[in-house]
């Protein structure tokens, strides 16, 4: 199972987070990627934690003013990226684009999406990961996994339809090992969350907490 812990734009300190995450990750031997703002990807790569950037632009080199260049966050030290979050959504055509942007630089993808047609649709996209995450869910505390299962297990069979390369992550509500062990027994292979970690007044604890199971 991978952990994938997007800052937002959270009053978090983002070194304070990736620290823990290091070092419960080479503790524990569980992959755990820390996404902070863009400003901070250089300062949270320099940890020596997996660094993700939350999005980066359908564009290329030229006159994209206020975009983030994948080439960028690729040099600020990010080796991987969301994209279409449900804070940020994009189209699918720019989901593509985007996707061909991360391509360019080696990044690994992992597209958002609300529902499982919404999976299948991205997943036909070839993205490294998918994750399921219905928006009315996110930072409520109740993870997907409790409120509809059939969400999950719905995403999952989407997007081996879709391409069974594409692994399936499961978002929205995620903060404890108890969540984490039921995405994975609905087929997930890897969660994202933001403020269990973020907003934790401990991250290394709330960390411990979440991959406990896997240990």
């Amino acid at each position: 199972m991978k952990v994938v812990v997007n800052l937002k734009a959270y009053p978090c300190d983002p070194v304070e987070v990736a620290t823990a995450a290091r070092d419960v990750s080479e503790a524990s031997g569980v992959p755990i990627a820390v996404a902070p703002q863009a400003a901070h990807l250089e300062r949270v790569a320099e940890t020596g934690v997996e660094t993700w950037a939350q999005h980066v632009s359908p564009v290329e080199h030229g006159s994209h003013t206020g975009s983030t260049l994948a080439e960028a966050a690729a040099e600020a030290g990010a080796t991987g990226t969301m994209l279409n979050h449900s804070e940020r959504r994009l189209k699918l055509a720019d989901i593509d684009a985007a996707l061909s942007a991360a391509e360019r630089v080696g990044l690994e993808t992992c597209v958002c999406a609300n529902n499982p047609d919404q999976i299948g649709a991205v997943a036909g996209l070839g993205p490294d990961a998918v994750a399921v995450e219905p928006p009315e869910l996110i930072g409520t505390g109740t993870p997907v996994s409790k409120a509809d299962p059939d969400v999950v297990t719905d995403a999952v069979e989407a997007a081996a339809d879709a391409d069974d390369s594409v692994a399936v992550y499961c978002g929205a509500g995620i903060s404890t090992g108890e969540d984490l062990t039921a995405a994975r027994e609905l087929g997930a292979e890897g969660v994202l969350l933001a403020s269990g970690v973020a907003k934790a007044d401990d991250p290394t604890a709330a960390l411990e907490d979440l991959i406990a199971p896997l240990e």
